[in-house]
């Protein structure tokens, strides 16, 4: 059971009004003093640490916003600031790395899938591939090209590729 509050959030006064009602349909009040608007009673809970671990794990699992929403139990907006927090955390480079678990051999080799799909923009006819390079262990992404599926766009792509997966030694 949530306990209500007594006082204005914000400025901590027990002057305040009614003032229509939230988007949820919950009685809004409005702080005299301040003029902050919120709830008696809100139902916004603290997301604990725990939470924001499991919701990590999920977006690495690439499993969609909604469906975190859903399985967590929290709002699409907290979510979307949250993802950016992460992302902002984040080295501005991302160096492409050979893979620190990779079996202990005596000749290490680098190696890279390339993959294309293609999807249409506005119609049908304006067909653009997305060609994408990855590492062939982690999955993890090396270069893509967006254009179209000619030797130029696979040239294009070629380009973009870290130099140590060019070199054909």
């Amino acid at each position: 059971m949530r306990i209500p509050r007594e006082a204005c959030p914000q400025c901590g006064s027990r002057w305040y009004k009614r003032n229509g009602h939230s988007h949820t349909g919950k009685q809004n009040h409005r702080g005299k003093g301040c003029g902050r608007a919120f709830v008696l009673t809100p139902e916004n809970s603290v997301i604990t640490e725990a939470q924001r671990v499991l919701i990590e794990r999920l977006l690495l699992e690439r499993i969609s916003l909604r469906g975190i929403c859903r399985a967590v139990g929290v709002g699409i907006q907290w979510l979307l600031q949250f993802t950016v927090a992460r992302f902002q955390a984040a080295p501005a480079h991302l160096y492409v790395k050979p893979a620190d678990g990779a079996p202990t051999i005596i000749l290490q080799r680098l190696e890279a899938e390339l993959d294309e799909l293609w999807s249409f923009v506005g119609t049908k006819e304006n067909r653009q591939w997305v060609w994408i390079a990855m590492e062939a262990t982690t999955r993890q992404v090396l270069a893509f090209h967006v254009g179209d599926r000619s030797s130029q766009s696979a040239k294009a792509l070629w380009e973009k590729m870290p130099a140590v997966y060019r070199d054909p030694k």
